[in-house]
């Protein structure tokens, strides 16, 4: 799954602060190519994106920040990124992996963690809250932004994990 985030607000180094509704100059976009792809506008609202797993599987998806050209990547010099999916039965906190390649971010639930994502054999087996953050450097301080927000949709993986034997997958 790909997300591009586009921001006219960001010039400068320094993120909005709300105004009321209608007086906001802020805005960005995204666009979710996963079956038809679309653009919608927010005002400092993070993308709200449904991210669909299989339990013991790697997933990732990737965030593109770009200038409003659509094309021109964001300069995101000095800015650090964490991502956190958040198990509400278990209440467990998990680390996403997180890659950033210029202004293209890609997060990571890794195998060994969705692995232990629901329980049970049935079509979903948990849905977990997850978040994308950026610590963007601001003059001497620095502030943090939430471009993605979302809900984890984890399905049942009903296959059993194959071992490793000498002469291949038993």
């Amino acid at each position: 799954m790909n997300v591009i985030i586009y921001n006219d607000w960001l010039l400068g180094c320094s993120l909005p602060t709300p105004l009321p509704l209608g007086v906001s100059p802020f805005y960005y976009g995204i666009i979710n190519d996963m079956c038809s792809p679309t653009i919608e506008k927010f005002g400092a609202t993070p993308a709200n994106i449904q991210w669909t797993v299989v339990r013991g599987d790697s997933a990732s998806f990737t965030v593109s920040l770009l200038e409003n050209d659509e094309v021109t990547e964001f300069d995101t010099t000095g800015w650090t990124y964490s991502a956190t999916a958040y198990d509400p039965l278990a209440d467990v906190l998990d680390e996403l992996t997180v890659t950033v390649d210029g202004s293209v971010v890609t997060v990571t639930a890794p195998a060994d963690i969705t692995a232990n994502w629901g329980t049970k054999y049935k079509s979903v087996v948990a849905e977990l809250s997850f978040d994308l953050q950026a610590v963007v450097p601001d003059g001497p301080s620095s502030m943090t932004w939430t471009p993605v927000i979302g809900t984890i949709c984890v399905l049942g993986n009903v296959s059993p994990v194959p071992t490793r034997t000498t002469g291949g997958i038993s």
